[in-house]
């Protein structure tokens, strides 16, 4: 299936110093028009290879350093800020919403296909984070340019909810009605602490933009709920993706109601035994390396842990003889 969308020229980026944006107009939806950004840093020295980079839930791209790090070896580096978030977010928008996570198919086609007509059929990696991750390994696996690419790196990936015990219930019952009461919301869904371990205001080292990210998140609609249950289930049966993959993680989890050190640390969002478990179905050629003290985003970790991120990764993709 052709996917349709219009876009407007590069443009200076309206959040990031240095990058270019462009908007990729989609067929709209129930709620109106649809839109996904995609945002770029080229690399100053390119040596045919780019990275494409997709975020997680309440979460958008801002994260310039890990486009420095790409541009550094020779990456030209392309983000999306997927339908109804960050830069793609509208009024009369339920933010962060989908019933399906094929929904997002259609700008990684779109974005694919235009990186491919200004890059010249370049190496591409998709890079997925937290949720992103778990989008980028269904695409992998089914999407219609999944042949283009050539190494999938996933950074903390989605691939089972992180709860409670007496959590569990209620969130597979969410899921269950999210079929007929899609936008039923669960306020509170998201815990603030991993916010706090990032933003400067408060333990973290790190700017963004609030209305984009709130320190508080979003609902977990259950339409949401649902579409990325049935994704899991299906990643948990098994993927058949041709590219070599890596999973990368921190090396503990923690799940805590109130602030602790701890969460500077490690995952405080997901479980990475999950990650551990479902990984090596994902293809043949699966690599998980787990990182001490990083966070649930390995790439906002504290300085000396992303170092070794940074480290592990281009050392993995220099492994594959058409990335050098």
């Amino acid at each position: 299936m052709t996917t349709t969308f219009t876009v407007t020229p590069w443009c200076a980026d309206v959040a990031l110093a240095g990058f270019e944006a462009r908007t990729l107009t989609l067929p709209p939806d129930d709620e109106g028009p649809v839109i996904a950004t995609l945002v770029r840093r080229r690399a100053a020295a390119p040596a045919g290879r780019t990275v494409l980079y997709l975020h997680g839930f309440v979460d958008y791209f801002f994260q310039t350093h890990l486009a420095e790090a790409f541009n550094a070896h020779g990456y030209h580096f392309y983000a999306l800020d997927l339908r109804k978030c960050g830069r793609s977010l509208r009024p009369g928008h339920t933010p962060n919403f989908c019933v399906d996570l094929r929904e997002y198919y259609a700008e990684l086609d779109a974005a694919i296909t235009l990186i491919f007509n200004e890059e010249d059929r370049p190496w591409l990696v998709l890079n997925g984070h937290s949720t992103g991750g778990l989008i980028a390994a269904l695409y992998a696996h089914e999407g219609r340019w999944r042949e283009r690419i050539k190494a999938l790196f996933l950074n903390s990936p989605f691939f089972a909810f992180h709860l409670p015990w007496h959590q569990i219930a209620p969130a597979r019952l969410l899921a269950g009605v999210g079929r007929w009461r899609p936008r039923l919301a669960a306020n509170g869904s998201v815990s603030p602490f991993y916010a706090h371990s990032l933003h400067r205001a408060y333990y973290g080292e790190w700017e963004f933009n609030l209305d984009w990210k709130p320190i508080e998140g979003f609902p977990a609609y259950a339409g949401w709920m649902r579409a990325v249950m049935r994704g899991q289930r299906r990643l948990q049966a098994g993927l058949e993706i041709a590219c070599p993959v890596l999973i990368m993680h921190s090396a503990r989890s923690v799940l805590l109601s109130r602030w602790d050190e701890r969460l500077l640390r490690a995952d405080a969002v997901l479980n990475v035994a999950h990650m551990r478990r479902y990984g090596p179905g994902l293809g043949p050629r699966v690599t998980l390396v787990a990182i001490e003290g990083g966070m649930h985003d390995l790439t906002l970790s504290a300085a000396p842990v992303r170092a070794r991120v940074f480290a592990e990764l281009f050392a993995w993709l220099e492994c594959w003889p058409h990335a050098r």
